[in-house]
């Protein structure tokens, strides 16, 4: 159940020239908080900052009651955003939308290999679903434009068995996309028993296109701009599946994970 709260800002890491890493104090969401699930975030005061912005949870330290987000430099509310400081108070409501489903609920008794796929800020929610991840294999695959857009690489390697990068321009890991990169690898690895993806999405699409030709189950977490964030304004929505038909869903309460057969993706 999300709640409205005023939480104290512990820390603001910068991680890249627009890329920034807070931490939270927040024994509500700390405690609650489930992978793939994002809080909504009031920037600033002001006519220009109504509207809250949607943040993906990157990570929770139960013990200590804290919670970490992450987030791009996009406009005037994230810029307001990153000149928080610590001891700050934060104006947010959640933890909101549903969450990746973890290996060990679908796939119960079995030791499972698991692929990650991120692109860009999409590597946020990831970071947060592997960390929580017990008994499984767990292979990451992460996209970037170029090295100097690189974030979180060590803490994903820290959680991961084996991690793999893409850039654009080729300045670091493997030269092109990392759908492109993901696919050569499964086809040299015993493939996963299910893939989690997030990021834009043209990548979304061609994940959901590999899983389904390599028969894995696959869940998407989508990206998109949000007005309420609770599911009343309709701005958010996307076209899901439904029987012989189809219908809008509404990406932070139906969503933000779907099955990735059940996205109806536009060409």
């Amino acid at each position: 159940m999300a709640k409205a709260l005023k939480e104290k800002v512990l820390s603001l890491k910068m991680l890249s020239h627009s890329v920034f890493r807070m931490s939270i104090e927040s024994e509500y969401i700390s405690s609650t908080a489930l992978p793939g699930q994002f809080v909504n975030i009031k920037c600033g005061d002001g006519i220009n900052n109504i509207l809250r912005r949607p943040i993906s949870i990157c990570g929770v330290d139960r013990q200590k009651g804290t919670f970490d987000i992450a987030f791009q430099v996009r406009g005037k509310g994230t810029r307001l955003l990153s000149e928080y400081s610590g001891e700050d108070l934060i104006d947010l409501t959640g933890p909101l939308g549903n969450s990746f489903s973890l290996p060990h609920t679908l796939i119960p008794q079995k030791h499972s290999k698991v692929a990650a796929v991120g692109g860009g800020i999409g590597i946020f929610p990831l970071l947060f679903l592997l960390k929580e991840m017990n008994n499984a294999e767990k292979h990451a695959y992460l996209g970037f434009r170029d090295c100097r857009s690189m974030v979180m690489v060590e803490d994903f390697r820290e959680v991961t068995d084996k991690l793999l990068i893409s850039t654009d321009d080729g300045s670091a890991g493997y030269k092109g996309a990392v759908t492109d990169l993901f696919e050569q690898h499964i086809k040299t690895w015993d493939k996963p028993d299910i893939i989690y993806a997030c990021g834009p999405v043209p990548m979304l699409r061609k994940i959901v296109s590999i899983a389904q030709a390599h028969d894995i189950m696959c869940q998407v977490s989508m990206e998109q701009r949000m007005g309420c964030g609770i599911g009343a304004c309709l701005v958010c929505v996307c076209a899901t599946r439904q029987d012989d038909g189809w219908k809008y869903s509404r990406v932070c309460k139906d969503g933000p994970v779907f099955w990735g057969q059940d996205v109806i993706f536009e060409e």
